[in-house]
């Protein structure tokens, strides 16, 4: 199986040469090692060594009959194609011999073209006059045709017009053009100064066709033809300008016209002015009214028209309907915006807003079931921008805060002058007093609100929380005025001769206002009143107290002067004439409702206990005896449960009243026991832990008890250093401060 060193002799040129066959013959004869190695690796496998020797040799023979057959289909088609080749290049060689003779030939004829480039110019400027001789007869009949052309546009015959109009524009675009093709561009101002008269025909011809658009609202309805035809004229002149554009070689003078962008501007500028560009307008509430009715009965007509006849006279590209909505709506933005910028009522306001944004959507308008689907505002920009909107709102409460003060000042006028009157104020139903400055002022706000409602929401609350702001502000000189009615009953108690009456019809229309203003907001969840107001309507009903208080100790004031005297101690006519006043006074707090009835009837009782204390306390006054000390213990009693039972009868609790700190200070008094002073002050100051001069206490008892002390008082204070002898947290009543009033619900 090896190979001979003979065999290696003989192949090495060929390996040099062709390095792959080596490797692959390697290859091949360790394949077979390999098989044969397989296949022979047992004695018995040997038999059959010569069939497959036999096999192996009939097949090298059919692979290289065939390798032979195949080389030599190469060898015949490689000698066909080299003799192609010798013929192609003996082809070639001839071809190039030709060449070089016709190449000779025309270097000998070249003296011979001269004679032909003289022809080709003749020739160039016989087809040249041969042009010219064609359009001579046009050219002279040019200022004819101009004539003719002006007689047609007089007569309104546009399409005849505009035809030959187009016909001498050809003839000049035509002539012009050659000259620019030819460089001739000096002869072109001699075309154009022949071809003038056409500017003046193209200037009448647009005037009149523009003259029918601004008038095309009109037309489609009484004559559309004459419409039509300009719309016609304007989509040939449009044909026109397209083809020059697409060539873009030359463009003749006045090209591209754009007629039909003129066209929607002169549309626009039509409906602009006929609606929009007015001298001068009534920014009044009734002007303005009529000037947006007129606008809406217009407009929604106007839009009619288009959609039913002018889309129908005009071709669909030109969207006749949209560009006349868009128009529309543009220009009624910019005329807002400039009736804005005047300085308008709260009347005029209100109708703009209204209008933008209520009734420019409704179906009187924009939403017109006539112009409904085909006119569409919802995809446009809103009438009034938000930022607008909101301005506008604001220069509308600005209006509504500057008329509510005003009309408030007036209420508040005539509320002064009733209160001098000399008749009581009006009494309700129920017989509590009262007047028509609630109605007045909670009917001027809600109405108000009400108005605002009708815009929108933002509105709404801008006006609520206006209402809100005045009503405080209301509240202070309402304050105010009852401070200066003070004054001048204190000048002059019988003015007002019903001063105590208005006072309590006062309190009832405070109460009236808190328990109205929760309903102002329409909604309900966004009732919440501010404290600020709240705080207002107490400060309001406190100096109403407060007056009515001091009116009470004015007139108790001369028979407390007598407390303790002892003509005080002698009899009970003193406190009777308490009690009567007390009564009278409690006969009018009835006429006031019963959160205020309770509150004077709980304060004036405070009021009649701090009088007893104050005068105890201020007033020097030793008993000389055991009887006497006795006296002045049974007319504390006696007085103090005397006037006991009358708040109670008035309608008082006994656990409410402060009555009871006089009965304790009695049960100092009546102390025996010295020892026991001590002991008792400490129980009267644990009970009412206000009571500061404990030393003033014992004192005052010590004195009125005859008991002697280390130290000896003479007095026991001026008014600034008494002592409170009421329950803890019981008010004082000299600064007079009450708790916030409870509401009476509606």
């Amino acid at each position: 199986m090896g190979m001979s060193a003979e065999d290696e002799r003989t192949v090495s040129p060929r390996d040099e040469e062709w390095p792959e066959a080596e490797k692959a013959e390697k290859l091949a004869r360790g394949a077979a090692l390999k098989w044969a190695s397989g296949v022979f690796y047992r004695p018995e496998k040997l038999e059959g060594l010569g069939q497959y020797r036999s096999r192996e040799t009939q097949r090298n023979s059919s692979i290289q009959s065939r390798l032979k057959s195949t080389v030599q289909s190469y060898l015949e088609g490689v000698s066909a194609g080299l003799e192609q080749l010798r013929s192609a290049a003996q082809e070639v060689q001839s071809v190039c011999q030709d060449l070089g003779a016709a190449q000779w030939a025309l270097l000998d004829s070249a003296d011979r073209f001269q004679g032909l480039q003289q022809m080709r110019a003749l020739m160039a400027e016989h087809v040249q006059l041969a042009s010219v001789v064609q359009v001579l007869p046009q050219l002279f009949s040019v200022h004819e045709v101009f004539s003719h052309t002006l007689q047609l546009l007089r007569g309104q015959q546009l399409l005849e017009a505009h035809a030959e109009l187009m016909m001498m524009e050809h003839l000049r675009d035509d002539i012009l053009s050659q000259l620019h093709l030819r460089g001739l561009s000096s002869a072109q101002a001699t075309v154009l100064s022949y071809f003038g008269g056409l500017q003046e025909l193209n200037e009448s011809l647009a005037k009149q066709l523009w003259d029918i658009v601004g008038s095309s609202l009109r037309l489609v309805r009484e004559d559309p033809v004459l419409f039509v035809t300009a719309v016609r004229i304007i989509e040939r002149e449009e044909k026109i300008d397209d083809t020059l554009l697409l060539e873009a070689t030359f463009l003749p003078p006045g090209r591209p016209k754009g007629w039909r962008q003129k066209f929607y501007h002169v549309l626009q500028e039509t409906i602009t002015g006929a609606h929009f560009h007015a001298a001068h307008m009534d920014a009044e509430g009734p002007g303005l009214a009529r000037h947006l009715a007129a606008l809406q009965k217009d407009i929604v007509s106007e839009l009619r028209v288009v959609k039913d006849l002018m889309v129908q006279c005009v071709p669909a590209h030109y969207n006749i309907l949209s560009i006349c909505t868009v128009t529309y709506h543009q220009a009624l933005t910019s005329h807002l915006q400039d009736i804005l910028r005047e300085d308008l009522d709260k009347q005029a306001l209100f109708l703009l807003l209204e209008w933008a944004l209520r009734v420019y959507h409704s179906p009187e308008m924009m939403g017109h079931p006539d112009l409904l689907p085909e006119v569409d505002v919802s995809a446009l920009a809103p009438l009034m921008s938000p930022e607008l909107v909101d301005q506008t709102e604001r220069k509308y409460v600005v209006k509504v805060k500057a008329s509510v003060l005003e009309w408030m000042q007036r209420t508040l006028e005539v509320e002064f002058k009733e209160w001098f009157r000399e008749e009581e104020p009006e009494t309700d139903h129920q017989g509590f007093f009262q007047s028509a400055l609630p109605v007045i002022v909670m009917q001027m706000l809600n109405e108000n609100i009400r108005v605002a409602s009708l815009i929108t929401d933002s509105l709404q609350q801008k006006v609520y929380n206006m209402a809100l702001e005045e009503l405080e502000a209301f509240l202070g000189r309402l304050q105010e005025a009852l401070v200066q009615c003070g004054k001048e009953h204190q000048k002059d108690r019988t003015i007002p001769k019903y001063y105590v009456s208005y006072l309590l019809a006062m309190l009832n229309n405070n109460l009236a206002l808190s328990s109205s203003v929760s309903f102002l907001h329409p909604d309900t969840a966004r009732r919440e009143v501010p404290m600020s107001l709240r705080a207002a309507l107490d400060r309001m009903q406190k100096k109403a107290c407060q007056l009515l208080l001091e009116e009470l100790l004015l007139d108790l004031q001369p028979l407390c002067l007598q407390l303790p005297s002892r003509k005080w101690l002698s009899g009970s006519q003193l406190v009777s004439s308490m009690c009567e006043v007390i009564d009278k006074y409690a006969k009018d707090f009835s006429r006031v409702r019963k959160p205020v009835f309770m509150l004077l009837l709980t304060e004036s009782e405070l009021l009649v206990t701090s009088q007893y204390l104050r005068a105890l306390m201020q007033k020097k006054m030793v008993c000389r005896s055991e009887e006497e000390r006795g006296q002045l213990c049974d007319r504390l009693l006696q007085d103090s449960t005397q006037l006991r039972e009358l708040f109670c009868g008035l309608g008082l609790d006994q656990s409410q009243q402060s009555l009871e700190a006089v009965f304790a200070l009695r049960e100092l008094i009546c102390l025996k026991d010295p020892a026991l002073l001590s002991l008792e002050v400490l129980g009267f100051i644990t009970k009412y832990p206000d009571v500061r001069c404990h030393a003033k206490i014992r004192s005052k008892a010590c004195h009125s008890a005859c008991i002697p002390v280390p130290s000896p008082c003479s007095t026991l204070g001026d008014l600034h250093a008494l002592p409170r002898f009421l329950p803890c947290g019981r008010p004082d009543p000299a600064v007079l401060a009450w708790s916030p009033l409870p509401e009476i619900k509606a």
